[in-house]
């Protein structure tokens, strides 16, 4: 059987990953190649703070986020206890998640991550000293952080070990694509690129603009959950301040006014960083749509699975999208006239 992945990015990584050493270890003779015009440290998720935690998914169920997220937890789990934890990026971290608003916050996935707990009002009191616009909820809990400028090239290392090939080549059109390509199963992990690869009106872009400082003394995740609030994600040898939600905006370029929304925002809620040394500052579009579109469309005798419109989840769902996408492949494997012409 021959796979070919399309996208170079996290969640493409991840399916022929999963995908490879699935029918490695069954024993099954299997073909993977990755495919994408840019790979890391060039793709989107190269810009990215590598917190775990469902973000800007728009319409997709909470049940199918809460399985997908679980997914990705316990492989990051996984790696955190094994002796690669370092290599792939993985650090257990401190996440405090606070809003001004009434609403509440979204906690369906606290079952996943490691001590939950509400807020208490004097620990509330304490965040809220010196402050004009007081948070009125919180949450704090333990996750993972897992860097994709160390996670990606790690998946890539582990992918290609084991047989995996990659191609650095453009593809304009999927189903065009699909007509020439000499492959049994196509996954789309495309991400953004589905709006002008499959013409998808449903996927749109969500401009994120950061800054990174050099803070080592900060050791916990706090996010403001408010519409205009920041966020401040320790990594490895940085700290990423943020950040923007910008939908429909294709603008990569720094904006001077949201930098200053960004640090003067994360100075508000951490006084501290304001000896931090800043180091430079990122724009990246994650691939917004209506709802994740994970799904099996047949072309002829062939297999597409679509995989893509993770908005501001990559991480946070790309190994338990992976599964899935592996659950569709082998169940659609098991229909005896398809298994014949694969």
């Amino acid at each position: 059987m021959r796979v070919c992945v399309l996208g170079g990015g996290i969640n493409g990584f991840s399916c022929a990953l999963c995908i490879l050493e699935h029918f490695k270890i069954k024993g099954e003779n299997v073909e993977v190649i990755v495919i994408s015009e840019k790979f890391t440290p060039n793709t989107t998720g190269d810009g990215s703070a590598g917190l775990w935690g469902p973000y800007l998914l728009g319409e997709t169920s909470a049940a199918k986020v809460h399985q997908w997220s679980k997914g990705m937890h316990d492989f990051l789990e996984n790696l955190w206890i094994s002796e690669d934890a370092g290599e792939a990026g993985i650090c257990l971290t401190p996440v405090i998640r606070v809003t001004t608003t009434d609403m509440p916050q979204a906690d369906f996935w606290k079952d996943i991550v490691y001590g939950f707990k509400y807020l208490t009002q004097g620990q509330l009191d304490e965040l809220n000293r010196n402050r004009a616009k007081k948070f009125k909820s919180g949450l704090q809990f333990i996750t993972f952080t897992s860097e994709p400028r160390k996670l990606l090239p790690y998946l890539m290392k582990r992918f290609q070990s084991q047989g995996g090939r990659i191609l650095k080549e453009k593809i304009e059109n999927i189903y065009n694509f699909m007509k020439i390509a000499d492959y049994d199963v196509v996954i789309n992990c495309v991400g953004l690129g589905a709006l002008k690869m499959l013409n998808d009106k449903d996927m749109y872009p969500i401009r994120g603009q950061v800054s990174r400082v050099n803070a080592p003394w900060l050791y916990y995740v706090l996010l403001d959950d408010s519409d205009d609030g920041n966020y401040i994600i320790p990594n490895s040898f940085t700290v990423v301040l943020g950040g923007t939600h910008q939908e429909n905006n294709f603008n990569t370029s720094v904006c001077p006014k949201d930098k200053k929304f960004i640090v003067d925002g994360c100075k508000e809620i951490i006084p501290a960083l304001n000896q931090a040394q800043h180091l430079y500052d990122w724009v990246g579009l994650r691939p917004g749509r209506t709802s994740v579109r994970l799904e099996l469309e047949r072309f002829g005798e062939k297999l597409l699975i679509h995989n893509y419109g993770h908005g501001g989840s990559g991480v946070t769902l790309a190994w338990g999208c992976a599964q899935d996408v592996l659950n569709i492949l082998e169940s659609a494997l098991n229909i005896p006239q398809l298994k014949s012409k694969l």
